[in-house]
């Protein structure tokens, strides 16, 4: 019997004979009498270790110190965070097992409430009153299914997404009821890992037996990301007319109108997400930036104070809202509020984001120089110029290129080219950047130098990259490893060659042994990938390699292995 059936059968005996009594359970409700009666419905059951919690902020407390397998939590706990940003949380920062159990409980039956906690993706959504025979039917139904998956979870969760992919094939022979499930998730590993083609078969598959909106909104984002904008808009359009309250859908559909230049499209898409489900803070953030970016100052403003109204206890409370109407106030020729929220921002995220007071001082210039006060705005140059002078480091691409225009707009020069020049090398086959950032020379009245820049940038960074790959492959690993480590300290966001870094650090391995201190690198270079550009299909690969990588006391004979990096 193989180790995957080995788990079925074990998963199947628990799902028929759970034991309630020995699991953690935490209840969290506002109101005593609540929780007195959910944990008396419990210990119905058999349970013993039951914890409470009457806030959100309790039950965050409590979530980090004790790994429940049971959560019971109430969707409004009066002031401070509510139970859908307790779950969003709870899974951000691991907190939860992978077979943990999130029941979300409310009296409410709005389609806000249920839409918001659905995003965020609860075991199941529990309407008060609670019956003990409803409480059992739905914990024995979602931790049944929570056995099948949690083996593939944990492959999930160490971002070995090529082994929990046929781990879900395995689950499929032994758990036909789960089946349906079973191939949702495979199809988003193989999205995952890159291979859109493999991921399309099996979204095509689970149509063959019934039409999931889920599966067909999954073959609409990957016709999106081949760039077939018009094919997903028409796909996605099709999903929400079957199902108007299928939210992902309407955020996909506003990506697709952006990538075709129909900004005003996309929009309105947005505003109609938003209304649907307005609690969500990624959706009011993209909603309030659409609007600035087309000039919409009204609606952009309703939009980021939403913004920091839902997000005012939730782990997705963003900068960018506070900068956002930093902005609005500046168009409104009201600079005073714009400092003043530019100091909450700093007060708020400075600690978690080194860049803030980079991002602070970029959108007071921005301010300054959209209100009309030019003098202020060259001095926020001035001073962003110095702040590049004191560091090495360098923003996201987007503060990167909001950062050079603005020194542009107000007649600083050397800077903004450094900054711009350093986006492309770190981004040296993005043809669409280049093409925005050429866009930005032109603006300057820089386009024929402009043109000569991004060249030059461009082979750059081909040039480092491809003399590490020339050192590996005329076997001076060593030099290559070397090599690539001062690309990367060079280049710190050029995927292609960290990927090639990543992938010589374990050739090295396959071919000398292994190396934990290597092992670790490689490790925390693909990570980084990952978090860049997820979804790639070198990331999957190498962190397969990496996996079976085995510890030996010695490797008298080079082994070959591994694919050339990538010139």
């Amino acid at each position: 019997m193989s180790a995957g059936m080995s788990a079925l059968g074990i998963a199947a005996t628990t799902a028929e004979q759970v034991d309630w009594a020995l699991k953690n359970y935490l209840v969290v409700d506002d109101f005593i009498g609540v929780r007195q009666l959910l944990r008396e419905s419990l210990r119905s059951l058999g349970a013993r270790n039951i914890d409470q919690a009457s806030s959100g902020g309790e039950a965050m407390g409590l979530l980090s110190r004790t790994r429940y397998d049971v959560v019971l939590c109430d969707f409004n706990l009066g002031e401070g965070k509510n139970g859908q940003q307790v779950l969003e949380e709870a899974r951000m920062r691991n907190l939860l097992l992978p077979s943990s159990v999130f029941l979300m409980v409310s009296a409410e039956k709005s389609v806000e409430s249920v839409m918001g906690a659905a995003e965020h993706q609860p075991d199941a959504y529990l309407v008060k009153p609670i019956t003990e025979g409803v409480l059992l039917s739905r914990l024995n139904r979602v931790w049944r299914k929570k056995q099948v998956f949690s083996l593939i979870d944990q492959a999930y969760a160490e971002k070995d997404y090529l082994r929990a992919a046929r781990l879900c094939d395995e689950q499929i022979e032994g758990n036909r009821a789960h089946e349906i499930d079973l191939l949702r998730m495979k199809a988003r590993l193989m999205e995952r890992s890159g291979e859109p083609g493999k991921a399309r078969e099996t979204y095509e598959r689970v149509l063959a037996q019934r039409e999931y909106q889920w599966a067909r909104a999954g073959l609409a984002k990957i016709r999106m990301a081949d760039g077939e904008y018009e094919q997903a808009r028409q796909m996605f359009a099709t999903v929400i007319a079957e199902n108007r309250y299928y939210i992902d859908a309407y955020d996909q559909l506003a990506l697709a109108y952006q990538s075709m230049g129909k900004h005003e499209e996309a929009l309105g898409i947005l505003e109609r997400a938003a209304r649907l489900s307005p609690n969500s803070v990624p959706r009011q953030r993209n909603l309030g930036q659409a609007c600035l970016k087309l000039g919409n100052v009204g609606m952009a403003e309703k939009a980021f104070r939403k913004c920091m109204a839902v997000g005012e206890y939730s782990i997705r409370k963003t900068p960018d809202a506070y900068l956002g109407l930093a902005r609005v106030c500046g168009l409104k020729n009201d600079p005073k509020e714009a400092l003043q929220l530019l100091i909450a921002a700093q007060r708020e995220f400075g600690a978690e984001h080194p860049d803030m007071e980079l991002r602070a001082k970029i959108t007071e210039g921005l301010v300054y120089h959209e209100s009309g006060d030019y003098r202020r705005a060259r001095k926020a140059g001035d001073e962003l110029e110095a702040l590049l002078q004191s560091t090495a480091e360098r923003p996201d691409v987007a503060t990167c290129l909001e950062m050079a225009t603005l020194l542009f707009a107000v007649g600083v020069r050397e800077a903004p080219v450094e900054l711009l020049c350093y986006v492309i090398r770190n981004n040296h086959d993005n043809t669409l950047l280049q093409d925005e950032v050429q866009k930005i020379f032109e603006k300057a009245r820089m386009g024929e130098e402009g043109e000569a820049l991004i060249r030059g940038a461009r082979k750059e960074a081909i040039d480092l990259m491809n003399q590490g790959v020339l050192l590996w492959k005329t076997g001076k690993l060593r030099d290559a490893v070397e090599w690539m480590r001062k690309a990367r300290a060079a280049l710190p966001h050029n995927v292609r060659i960290l990927f090639n870094s990543a992938q010589i650090l374990v050739s090295h391995m396959q071919q000398r042994g292994f190396d934990i201190a290597l092992s670790d690198e490689a490790h925390a270079v693909l990570v980084h990938v990952d978090k860049l550009q997820p979804g790639q299909q070198r990331f999957a690969q190498l962190m397969e390699q990496l996996k079976l990588l085995v510890p030996k006391e010695e490797s008298p004979d080079p082994v070959p292995g591994g694919a050339a990096p990538a010139a």
